[in-house]
C-alpha cells in the first residue's frame, strides 16, 4: 500500500488483492463479466464499482494495524469482518507475501489487482500505468477496469489506512476481479499488481470448506 494524507484526511493509497487467509488489464473492458475457472458468472453476485469499492475499503479499514488482514503476515486474519454475501480478499502495503486460508462454501470472492483511493486527478494518473494479473489454480482470471467511482468509506480508530473511525467520501479505482463461489477444495491464487511506482505480489493457498 502506498499512501499520500492530504487535507480533510483524504488520501491516496494503493493496495494489491487483499486475500484474506481478468474487466480487462488497463486499458481493457470496464465491465467484463466472462467465467472463470469454468464456473457460471452469476449477474446478481456482482457489485456495482461503487459498492465494491466502498464495502472493500470499509473492510480493509475495520481493524487496526496489529489485527488488520492487509498486514497480515500468514493468513491468520483473513476472516475478520468478512461480510456474510462476499467474501474480501487482502493484499499487502507493498510487499510479497504467503497465505493460508479457508473461505466458506457458496460465497463470491472479490479483491483488487492494485487499486487506489484519493481525488479523481490521482486516479487518472493511478490508471494511466496501472496493470496486473490474477493466476486462479494455473489459469488466468479477467479483472475489471474501474477508472474512478465515488465511494463512502467508513474506518475504526489506529486502523493502518487512515488512523481514525470517521467516515469519508473519495474516489475509488483500480483493476478489481469478482469471482462466483469456488469449488470446495483446494485452490491455488497468485495475484499481482504494479501502477506508478508501488507493486504488490501474494500467493494464496486456499481451501473451500464443504457446506
Amino acid at each position: 500500500m502506498k499512501i499520500k494524507t492530504g487535507g480533510a484526511g483524504l488520501m491516496t493509497m494503493v493496495l494489491a488483492a487483499l486475500v484474506g487467509c481478468g474487466g480487462s488489464p488497463a486499458g481493457g473492458s470496464e465491465d467484463s463479466t466472462a467465467p472463470v475457472s469454468g464456473a457460471p458468472s452469476s449477474a446478481q453476485a456482482r457489485l456495482s464499482p461503487e459498492d465494491l469499492q466502498s464495502r472493500w475499503w470499509t473492510w480493509a479499514m475495520s481493524e487496526p494495524e496489529r489485527t488488520n488482514p492487509v498486514a497480515d503476515e500468514d493468513g491468520s486474519e483473513c476472516e475478520r469482518n468478512q461480510p456474510q454475501d462476499m467474501w474480501f480478499l487482502a493484499g499487502t502495503f507493498g510487499t510479497q507475501a504467503e497465505r493460508t486460508c479457508s473461505i466458506p462454501d457458496g460465497v463470491p470472492v472479490a479483491f483488487p489487482l492494485v487499486n487506489q483511493m484519493g481525488t479523481p486527478v490521482d486516479c487518472a494518473a493511478f490508471m494511466s500505468t496501472a496493470k496486473g494479473s490474477a493466476v486462479l489454480d494455473g489459469k488466468k482470471v479477467d479483472s475489471e477496469t474501474i477508472r474512478g467511482e465515488t465511494i463512502s468509506v467508513q474506518g475504526v480508530a489506529d486502523n493502518p489506512v487512515t488512523g481514525t473511525g470517521e467516515r469519508f467520501t473519495a474516489t475509488g479505482c483500480g483493476l478489481w476481479v469478482q469471482l462466483p463461489p469456488l469449488k470446495s477444495g483446494k485452490h491455488t491464487l497468485t495475484i499481482r499488481g504494479q501502477a506508478q511506482d508501488f507493486s504488490v505480489g501474494v500467493d494464496y493457498s486456499l481451501t473451500v470448506d464443504a457446506a
